[in-house]
């Protein structure tokens, strides 16, 4: 009997609906695409209109075979990959695979995987939307255009290896940009005065901020203002300066009162971007990481006898939109749960942007009565917290608002007027569920402290005066969170790109990550830089994000996509020709000369980039090839070891092939051994697994019994047991897709851990 077959792009959503529609469906994943460009060529025909020429993805062999096996057999086939441009891409590759037969081929759209969606999506089939189709093969064309052309010129200039990216060198521009202007800035110095008083019969202090002097702002621009200012006031500390012996205070007394009720409003649903800042600030979760949990949880997790089941709806989005049966749910779980109070009288509507996919929902719950606590034991440590975090934000944007009781006091005092204020909420409204999970140490910007009861004429008693040095501050670096509002402010990239963005400038060394801030290494600089005096308007935020319109434009229907790459490709084609014409002056242009003198030649040495990082070289090359590394050798680091061969203390030591434990009585003592990691071997159960290095150089781990023990490994170890299920050590993981995370090595484990939770662990051991 001839079945129907639904395919969709990943094995875990397979089998959750899979137990959704029963023995006539078989459901199959195709693990994401199986057609894309070329990896060894360009792939895309200049000459004929930009035409693509898409091949097979390696490794993709026995699931094509698998796939057109079963569709022969069925009489219809259901394409169901994620409901955007990418899913939308990967149901046309599956249409002319296995189309032509005599299956009738459809596609299926849901944004969550509960049986209701699913069977309803089944009710109403569609065919493939070629102009969405479109819209992803122009971004693929465009970015291959600019990563296959301009990476060979970044080779010619810079460095063999280096890659460009269309949207990802604008990110880069933002944050160089930024570094720029924090070098650039002048620290201004300034003072603030406050005053510490009490009202009568109140034990309770608090304090005032001196504003405004004769009714005229006041400015405190150094110490000897500020200090002048405290000595009027009456501050006991001023006598220690060089005014005197400072005079009584003046009265204290508050000349109005002013008293207002504020009301903080709920957030709205989360969307792709705020889930991926809110995650990061809250959570400490990359924007990587918190994509590949968010996955999980739409794609199914097994909940004991319920089977798999998706958690929440689909987490690529930038709509604020939540269906009608959604509403219904949550105002019916606020009621019953929270109370009336807390219930606004009508849902709560949230501003949608005009360029959202409003077809999409928010990122939610599938269903809110499936509370984190309720779904705990099913969930990882990382997909409980992130479940946790999207539940509440879902329940608190449909609950009203916090109220609080805000007092601003003017306070006269001679010829000075200063200014109390204080917040006291009466109403905590959608707080009641979001605002318990603020980070520590931070505090609603609306609660400024508790004032007493406070009127007009009431005289005040002065304890304290206090001045206080401060320093304007440069603009911030980048955290993820602030370089992805930045993008989506600046209509860069789009909800399935921006953790893409933010892990390929890291992962190619031209950011680094410092305290969760964002700076550009000396290789991002130089990339930067070379590209702007290239081709500054093609890498302009402004030209990107009208080419992100451009892109909403071919999938509404509105513009061809050759015509799209066209109006990119014609000034791109030409200034990448006129800088090939002078690349010899660019590469002189951006090169970083240096102090240091050539040993051989006498030359200025040029930093350089290389596998292994800076180096210093002459730019006599080839005729002079002096380098020099770039920083000098770093000092011994002494280890909790003796030396095997004499007994003095052991050390660390930095050479041309990597770090190594040595004598400190070195060279005289010539003793050496690898860097322990602290791990014991899991082959052997005896010996220590070290670092060592490859013949060609590169870093492995193995223990050091060898050739007794084979054991080895391309992933750094560390001595951080396995919470799930009690393994010793976890390794070191990086890819492209998650970027760096930790993993259980045990196979029947293989738990993951993101690497603020596994640095805090190891700090508290």
């Amino acid at each position: 009997m001839a079945k129907n077959l639904v395919i969709v792009e990943s094995p875990t959503k397979a089998k959750t609906i899979k137990k959704y529609l029963g023995t006539g469906f078989d459901v199959m994943a195709s693990s994401g695409h199986i057609m894309d460009l070329p990896k060894n060529k360009l792939g895309v025909d200049v000459e004929n209109d930009f035409e693509p020429a898409y091949v097979q993805i390696r490794g993709k062999a026995k699931i094509v075979k698998e796939l057109k096996a079963e569709a022969k057999k069925a009489s219809n086939i259901f394409l169901a990959p994620d409901p955007d441009r990418e899913g939308e891409a990967i149901a046309a590759h599956l249409r002319d695979l296995l189309g032509g037969g005599k299956a009738h081929v459809q596609r299926l759209d849901f944004y969550e995987i509960t049986k209701p969606a699913i069977l309803k999506a089944l009710e109403h089939p569609r065919e493939i939307d070629q102009n969405k189709v479109d819209a992803q093969q122009a971004r693929r064309v465009l970015d291959r255009l600019v990563g296959y052309q301009v990476s060979p010129f970044l080779w010619g200039t810079i460095r063999y290896g280096l890659s460009a990216g269309r949207v990802q060198t604008v990110a880069l521009r933002l944050i160089c940009e930024r570094e720029a202007e924090i070098d650039a800035f002048v620290r201004e110095e300034y003072w603030s005065v406050h005053v510490e008083l009490s009202a009568p019969g109140s034990p309770l202090r608090f304090k005032a901020r001196l504003m405004r002097k004769d009714g005229e702002k006041l400015a405190l621009p150094d110490a000897a203002t500020a200090h002048a200012a405290a000595r009027d006031l009456g501050g006991a500390e001023a006598a220690e300066g060089p005014w005197g012996v400072a005079p009584a205070h003046p009265d204290y007394e508050i000349r109005e009162v002013k008293r207002q009720e504020k009301r903080r409003q709920a957030p709205a649903p989360f969307t792709t971007s705020s889930l991926q800042q809110e995650s990061f600030r809250r959570l400490h979760f990359s924007s990587q990481r918190t994509m590949v949990l968010a996955q999980q949880l739409y794609e199914g997790i097994e909940l004991g006898g319920e089977g798999s089941v998706g958690l929440i709806t689909y987490m690529r989005t930038d709509s604020t939109r939540i269906s009608q049966e959604a509403l219904g749910e949550v105002r019916g779980h606020i009621e019953t749960s929270y109370g009336k109070e807390y219930l606004p009288a009508k849902p709560n509507a949230f501003a949608v942007k005009a360029s959202a996919q409003d077809a999409h929902e928010a990122v939610r719950p599938t269903s809110v009565e499936r509370t984190p606590e309720s779904v705990r034991q099913f969930l990882t440590a990382e997909q409980f917290r992130l479940y946790q975090l999207i539940w509440r934000r879902f329940v608190a944007c449909q609950m009203g608002p916090a109220v609080y009781d805000q007092t601003s006091a003017d306070i006269q005092a001679g010829a000075y007027t200063l200014r109390a204020t204080g917040t006291v909420m009466k109403f905590d409204g959608f707080t009641h569920v979001y605002a318990d999970i603020e980070p520590a140490g931070e505090t609603p910007k609306d609660e400024r402290g508790v004032l007493p009861p406070l009127a007009a004429g009431m005289k005040l008693t002065p304890h304290a005066v206090l001045p206080e040095q401060h320093f304007t501050e440069p603009p911030p670096r980048y955290s993820e969170a602030s370089l992805i509002r930045a993008l989506e402010e600046n209509g860069i990239g789009r909800p399935s790109t921006y953790a893409t963005i933010v892990s390929t400038i890291t992962t190619r060394d031209y950011v680094n990550k410092d305290k969760g801030k964002l700076t550009p290494t000396d290789l991002g600089k130089a990339v930067f830089t070379l590209l702007m005096k290239i081709m500054p308007n093609i890498f302009d935020v402004g030209f990107t994000a009208h080419m992100e319109d451009d892109l909403d434009k071919v999938e509404e229907g509105k513009l061809g996509w050759r015509q799209a790459v066209r109006e990119f490709y014609d000034p791109f084609e030409k200034l990448l020709k006129e800088a090939e014409s002078r690349k010899e002056a660019l590469r002189e242009e951006v090169s970083t000369v240096s102090q240091e003198l050539c040993e051989r030649c006498g030359k200025n040495l040029v930093l350089k980039y290389g596998r292994h990082g800076p180096f210093l070289a002459c730019p006599g090359y080839p005729d002079c090839k002096f380098t020099k590394p770039l920083k000098a050798e770093e000092a011994p680091v002494p280890v909790d070891d003796v030396c095997p061969t004499c007994g003095a203390g052991m050390v660390i030591r930095t050479g041309r092939y990597g770090r190594f434990v040595a004598c400190s009585r070195y060279p005289e003592c010539k003793t050496t051994k690898p860097v322990s990691t602290g791990v014991k071997c899991p082959d052997c159960k005896e010996g220590d697994v070290t670092e060592r290095r490859s013949k060609r150089g590169r870093v492995f781990y193995g223990c050091n019994r060898y050739p007794d023990c084979k054991f080895a490994s391309w992933d750094p170890p560390v001595p951080t047991p396995c919470e799930a299920c009690g393994n010793p050590f976890l390794v070191k993981k990086k890819t492209q897709a998650k970027g760096e995370f930790y993993r259980c090595p045990n196979p029947k484990c293989k738990a993951e851990y993101d690497p603020s939770e596994v640095e805090s662990r190891a700090e508290a051991t």
